[in-house]
């Protein structure tokens, strides 16, 4: 079982805890993990995209000319797509970009980024993590006690307001529970700030 420091907010070491191998400790699937990524990043499009066919466009409803003995080339409308201000054919419409990997691929690719932040030291574990109040600079502080300077992900085993009022505020740094995270957060954030017993809650849904 890998193992690594436990933190208290003053950036203290306070001891270590083990993480489960089944979950921490496996070798990253690398295709797994883009896939992974590419198809959260294609859930989060929002698929708006849209332009006017020949029968939404203004216009058009007269035929032209008529149909023989004036030289010209045959036209119904003035809105066809050759005509400038007419329709556009083939062109995007609203549709949603999201699609599922099967379950046991998206387990695999969670345990690996959480695998790959172990590997590249970029997991730190808290003993606890509570603020009575709202307070960004109190938040702030305890990032500079664990010498975080870089974008980090700050996960609790469950929903503590006053810790995410306090990060909300704070460039770089991202507040979710336990049953929240996610390959892409877990891979854009460049530190993953733990608490003990979300490492434990983590493990009881993915081992």
């Amino acid at each position: 079982m890998p193992k690594v420091a436990l933190y208290n907010v003053s950036g203290a070491q306070v001891g270590e805890v083990e993480l489960a191998d089944s979950v921490f400790g496996i070798e990253p699937h690398s295709h797994i993990l883009n896939e992974a990524v590419l198809m959260q990043r294609a859930s989060l499009r929002q698929g708006t995209h849209k332009v006017k066919g020949r029968s939404e466009v203004r216009g058009g409803g007269r035929k032209p000319w008529k149909q023989k003995g004036t030289g010209r080339a045959r036209q119904g409308s003035i809105r066809s797509p050759q005509w400038k201000g007419g329709g556009i054919v083939f062109g995007p419409t609203p549709r949603s970009y999201a699609y599922k990997l099967p379950k046991k691929v998206r387990r695999i690719a969670i345990k690996s980024a959480l695998s790959s932040k172990v590997i590249g030291n970029e997991i730190i574990v808290l003993d606890q993590l509570l603020l009575n109040q709202p307070k960004t600079k109190e938040f702030a502080a305890i990032l500079n006690n664990l010498k975080v300077d870089r974008k980090a992900l700050v996960v609790t085993a469950g929903y503590e307001e006053n810790v995410a009022l306090s990060a909300r505020n704070i460039p770089g740094v991202k507040f979710v529970v336990a049953d929240g995270i996610s390959v892409l957060d877990v891979m854009v954030y460049d530190k993953l700030i733990i608490t003990k017993d979300a490492v434990q809650k983590v493990e009881e849904v993915f081992a």
